[in-house]
């Protein structure tokens, strides 16, 4: 007999788990399967090293607040991110008031951005001002005071300059987050939940779409070798790098002329008490002219499993592989008849990124420490040590101008019916996982999203739910400061 779904989710990270907890609070007795290829959950780009851990809000990353060509400086990417990431905090708070969250996931680290030479210094004050009359970045402090900057992070400071001018933000509310523990904890909730199955070392062979509309998932067993089939109305793809190739097998015409860049990273990390000590924030600079838009500098403040470090990068690599556990055959093996000339397109367009990958792959490990000295100029090599955090693949997609061109963030791909839905896509990700299900639910359930049973459900575990957090500044104020007491953040 063949397993019959509702709902059938691929991936047990951020994304899919994220889904599962809010589609078994509203459809409570649903059958709800979850499929993961690898024998433990969260063990790619939700584990804890392989990201920055940054509560990405739009408060520091440069590359969401991009310059225009008068001058002016674009805070729209920015608005939404941030007020996407005070959604997600609600939703959090909402789990750990339920008993859902028990793990230490998140902790207060001050976002600052960091900059010098006069057009950047320039950019960043007009961003400090176009950003502070909203709620979400009111509280975001202006520095070019040496001595007050040295006050918030006097390791990057010592030995520095004194005459050289430079151009920093901070803002206190910024947040380091473990999302792998948060991961590990909703898995751990849905596997207590009536009709809701977690399976691990399960590899999706295909897809076919059945004449009622469902689907039927071929699946096979890598303990066993055994294959199986189950059925599902409803097919959900989150497992990062690997959706491009399960959106593929689909087959469905929304995913045509789609392709992935695939960009691996390191970083330097270092466990010294004393060090780590002397920089409790995330500074992040500007990215270098011709990298990918997640490659911006940042020397981090990290706690994983309870245990302090700082991290510096990063530092972009080439790879074929599509997941850090995946095979050199993913790029190769996801291109298309529908793709290649997006995929070219892009080659040719971004010419001056595959250069600059190509120089960080070049670059001996004395020359990335010189990287690291430009934010802490009393580094010792001996201090730190390399370690290749998690893969990435940025979207290629068709563009009637350029013929393709790279998208940054994510993207939501879903057919016409609403039945099959897949995640493509890289930052900010997991920090606005919740807004960005919330749109799959928009897409594939419209009409139960706009029936009063879904819209309680949803403004219990999202008290803002349907307000707008950018136009309603008391709101603001006040969910970040309830989330805050929650969450136990020093606000």
């Amino acid at each position: 007999m063949q397993t019959q779904n509702d709902v059938v989710l691929i991936g047990a990270g951020i994304m899919s788990t994220t889904l599962g907890v809010i589609m078994q609070k509203l459809m409570p007795g649903a059958k709800i399967s979850i499929y993961e290829k690898l024998e433990s959950v969260a063990a790619e780009s939700s584990d804890s090293w392989n990201n920055a851990g940054t509560g990405h809000s739009a408060f520091c990353e440069l590359n969401y607040t991009p310059k225009q060509a008068d001058g002016s400086v674009s805070i729209s990417k920015a608005l939404d991110i941030a007020s996407s990431f005070e959604i997600s905090r609600q939703f959090w708070a909402y789990l750990k008031e339920q008993k859902v969250l028990t793990e230490l996931f998140i902790k207060t680290v001050p976002h600052m951005s960091f900059l010098w030479g006069e057009d950047n210094i320039s950019f960043l004050k007009k961003r400090h001002e176009t950003m502070t009359p909203y709620a979400l970045f009111e509280d975001m402090k202006y520095s070019e005071d040496f001595d007050e900057i040295a006050s918030w992070v006097p390791m990057m400071m010592k030995n520095r300059d004194r005459n050289k001018r430079m151009g920093v933000t901070r803002m206190v509310a910024g947040t380091d987050v473990d999302f792998e523990a948060i991961t590990r904890d909703m898995i751990a909730h849905l596997k207590n939940c009536d009709g809701v199955e977690v399976h691990a070392g399960q590899e999706v062979k295909g897809f076919k779409r059945q004449a009622d509309g469902s689907w039927k998932v071929k699946l096979k067993d890598l303990k066993t070798g055994k294959s199986n089939v189950v059925h599902s109305k409803f097919v959900f793809v989150g497992s990062g790098g690997g959706s491009l190739p399960l959106l593929q097998k689909s087959g469905i015409k929304e995913g045509k002329g789609y392709g992935g860049f695939p960009v691996s990273g390191k970083f330097m990390r270092c466990k010294d008490p004393e060090i780590i000590e002397q920089h409790r924030a995330k500074v992040y600079g500007k990215a270098a002219e011709g990298s990918p838009p997640m490659s911006m500098p940042h020397l981090d403040e990290r706690r994983i499993d309870g245990e302090d470090s700082l991290l510096f990068g990063p530092y972009a690599g080439m790879s074929l592989k599509f997941l850090k556990t995946g095979s050199i055959f993913d790029l190769p093996g996801s291109i298309r008849l529908h793709n290649i000339w997006p995929m070219l397109s892009v080659a040719r367009h971004e010419f001056g990124l595959i250069k600059y990958l190509v120089g960080q792959v070049m670059q001996s490990t004395k020359e990335r420490f010189k990287t690291l000295k430009i934010y802490f100029p009393e580094a010792q090599m001996k201090n730190w040590e390399l370690y290749t955090a998690g893969q990435r693949v940025q979207i290629m997609k068709k563009d009637k101008k350029k013929g393709g061109v790279l998208k940054l963030g994510t993207e939501i791909i879903n057919n016409e019916e609403g039945s099959f839905a897949a995640l493509l896509g890289a930052s900010p990700g997991a920090s606005t996982a919740v807004s960005i299900m919330f749109n799959v639910l928009n897409k594939c359930f419209p009409e139960q999203m706009a029936t009063d049973d879904w819209k309680n459900k949803l403004t219990e575990m999202i008290p803002s739910y349907g307000k707008s957090l950018i136009d309603d500044q008391q709101l603001c104020r006040d969910t970040r400061k309830a989330t805050a007491k929650v969450l136990g953040l020093d606000e």
